[in-house]
């Protein structure tokens, strides 16, 4: 675990399972941010030095003992629980640091034989400025309209998207300023393809919580399915004004846009935040991008490189045939660029 720059923590971190909203400390990082736990221990104790406490190596951030008490049971086929710990669908891992805010680590869809490194966690010191996660306006909702997106909400999980949409739309009708309402009526919008419609959902939710982030990458996602990359950039320029650490797709999308407004310095700027925040791989695009953007700068080491770790990280994509023959296209360009160096010297 380390901050957001890269450097050492100021202090002991707290490691927190958080399930359903309800937080249960795990453990603590030792003072080089290293930690280890094993989650849902009545009696997990302090961990001073927990690099050395567990012959797993040194890691940011590690899950031993995946048995009874880990993620599966410990039974084999047909027995127990079976390879996957139904106590922790609902559950992100977190640290918790005065003066910090953390990334969360999913631990939907983990397993009992999956490798117990998580990786990095990063650490974002807390500023002025900042935006918000939660709806203010939405906080002063009237009883009716704050009944009726409960209802909504409670429909949308049990996947009955139209009653949900209708009761969204009860709620915002009673209360127009309800942001959360309404970024929660432009999703189902949106997956049902009422794309205009979602949009000007995602606007109603900007335009009464303007300090709120959701509603403005929402818009943007839209816009950059319609190539309308002008608004992209303005849109994710925004949300990384207010928010610049919970939303490495903000960046990549920032990219994105960059690239196809020829603004490559921004371009490349804002690829590689998002390759840094994004610990868990969840982006592998920005990887490719950034090697399309040091292909056009004439670094060939470089842009193969980033071509690399995309068939790294997504060997089964769509486009990793084509992103192999690139590679292959960009090594020989990097072989006859360094022979033609050689012939200058």
């Amino acid at each position: 675990m380390v901050l957001e720059d890269g450097g050492p923590l100021p202090g002991v971190a707290t490691i927190e399972r958080v399930c359903n909203g309800n937080p249960h400390a795990e453990g603590f990082t030792d003072s080089k941010g290293y930690f280890v736990v094993q989650l849902g221990q009545p009696n997990n104790g302090v961990i001073q030095d927990a690099s050395e406490a567990s012959g797993l190596g040194r890691s940011s951030g590690q899950f031993p003992g995946m048995g009874t008490d880990g993620f599966g049971s410990g039974t084999g086929p047909g027995g127990g629980r079976g390879l996957m710990d139904n106590r922790f669908s609902n559950c992100d891992l977190r640290a918790r640091l005065s003066g910090f805010r953390s990334q969360n680590v999913s631990l939907i869809d983990r397993r009992a034989l999956d490798n117990p490194d998580i990786g990095v966690i990063l650490l974002h010191r807390l500023g002025a400025g900042e935006g918000t996660t939660v709806s203010v306006s939405s906080l002063t909702a009237p009883k009716d309209a704050h009944k009726a997106f409960a209802k909504g909400m409670d429909l949308a999980k049990k996947k009955n998207s139209d009653e949900a949409m209708k009761s969204y739309q009860k709620a915002v009708e009673l209360y127009p300023k309800y942001a959360d309402a309404w970024c929660a009526l432009g999703k189902l919008q949106a997956d049902k393809g009422n794309l205009d419609d979602a949009h000007k959902s995602f606007q109603a939710a900007a335009d009464a919580e303007p300090r709120m982030p959701a509603p403005f990458l929402e818009l943007a996602l839209l816009d950059a399915h319609n190539h309308r990359w002008a608004e992209v950039a303005l849109e994710t320029d925004h949300v990384l004004r207010l928010n610049s650490f919970d939303y490495p797709q903000a960046f990549f999308y920032n990219a994105v846009a960059n690239y196809n407004l020829k603004h490559l310095d921004a371009a490349e700027k804002s690829a590689r935040s998002a390759e840094r925040l994004d610990t868990r791989h969840v982006y592998p695009q920005v990887a490719h991008l950034l090697g399309v953007i040091l292909l056009s700068r004439r670094d060939y080491n470089g842009a193969a490189d980033e071509f690399r770790n995309y068939l790294v990280m997504a060997p089964q994509a769509s486009d990793a045939p084509a992103v192999r023959k690139q590679l292959d296209e960009v090594e020989k360009l990097a072989v006859t660029a360094a022979n033609l160096q050689k012939d200058q010297q």
